[in-house]
């Protein structure tokens, strides 16, 4: 995916209590969706627009059609992640960021596990991005919120 999305570009709206959206701007115009006049995004390429909801889904939307994950706690160590797919247009499901949407999840799959194992190492001092981490921290204080109360 990053050879299709500019990250230097990639934004976090966090103007909802309990989700947040993510644009997912790309690089070029292809594999974009063809928004409206009155769009607010309209005259930029936006490849993706990944909506989380909170506690657990998520809702990614490309041009093509909707994914759909969601996330099921197992244990404290363990998680479970439920991909749905709705192709709406199957001629561009191979274009743009939610081109080859397995091998994605798999990638994330496998960063996701990678970044667990480096939490857990006694070296690690968390600091949260301001410009990459807004969702991360957005759903560690909601976490927080609802496990204190």
């Amino acid at each position: 995916m990053s050879e299709v999305l500019d990250y230097s570009d990639y934004e976090t709206e966090l103007y909802y209590p309990y989700s947040c959206l993510q644009l997912g701007v790309a690089k070029t115009k292809e594999g974009t969706f063809n928004l409206p006049v009155d769009s607010p995004d309209y005259g930029r390429n936006i490849a993706a627009y990944y909506f989380w909801v909170f506690p657990n889904m998520m809702f990614n939307f490309y041009p093509w059609g909707l994914s759909i994950n969601i996330v099921h706690p197992l244990a404290v160590d363990k998680t479970k992640v439920s991909f749905i797919s709705y192709v709406y247009d199957e001629t561009i499901r191979n274009t743009g960021a939610g081109a080859d949407l397995d091998r994605v999840e798999q990638e994330d799959e496998a960063i996701v596990e990678n970044v667990q194992k480096g939490i857990r190492s006694r070296f690690y001092n968390h600091r949260y991005s301001v410009t990459k981490e807004r969702g991360t921290h957005h759903f560690h204080s909601l976490l927080a919120k609802f496990i204190n109360s």
